[in-house]
C-alpha cells in the first residue's frame, strides 16, 4: 500500500512529532502533581534522559508512546506494524525497542527505581493509579519513618 501523502507532507507531518511535553506525558505530570508530587523533567545525566524523576524516591518514570516504543496493545507497533515502507519502519521500531531496554538496563544499574507507563495506561486513572502505586507507597513509608523520627 502507498502512502496517500506526498513525501513532502508525510515530512511535515512527521516532523510535528515530539518527544518532550507529549499529551501523555502531561497527563502523567497532571496526575502526580494532584497527589503531592514533585519531579524534574528530562534529566540529560541520566541515559535516556527519562520523562520525569523523582529525586526524592530515587524513581524514574517513563512515558511511552504505545507506537513508537512497540507496546503490544492495539495502538501499538508491536501488534500492528506500517504496512508501507516497512525498510525504514521495522528497523527504526526495532532500534527504538532495543534502546529503551539498555536505557532502563543503565538507570537499573545505577540504583534507579524505573515506571514506565504506557500512552494507553494514560486514558484511565484507575490504571494509571496502580501503575503508580509503588510510588504512593514509597511515599507514604517516607512519611511514616518522618514521623517516627520526631
Amino acid at each position: 500500500m502507498t502512502d496517500i501523502f506526498s513525501k513532502e507532507k508525510r515530512s511535515e507531518i512527521m516532523s510535528k512529532i515530539r518527544s518532550k511535553n507529549t499529551k501523555p506525558e502531561l497527563v502523567v505530570r497532571k496526575f502526580l502533581h494532584s497527589k503531592g508530587f514533585r519531579y524534574r523533567l528530562h534529566k540529560e545525566n541520566l541515559p535516556g534522559k527519562p520523562d520525569l524523576v523523582l529525586l526524592k524516591y530515587n524513581t524514574v518514570i517513563l512515558v511511552h508512546g504505545c507506537f513508537w516504543h512497540g507496546h503490544k496493545c492495539k495502538i501499538g507497533s508491536g501488534s500492528r506494524k506500517p504496512k508501507s515502507n516497512k525498510k525504514y519502519w521495522n528497523p527504526k521500531l526495532a532500534k527504538n525497542i532495543e534502546r529503551d531496554e539498555k536505557n532502563l538496563e543503565k538507570l537499573k544499574a545505577l540504583g534507579w527505581y524505573c515506571i514506565t507507563i504506557w500512552e494507553c495506561e494514560t486514558k484511565d486513572e484507575s490504571v494509571l493509579s496502580d501503575k503508580l502505586s509503588p510510588l504512593f507507597q514509597a511515599k507514604q513509608d517516607l512519611i511514616s519513618l518522618t514521623m517516627e523520627s520526631e
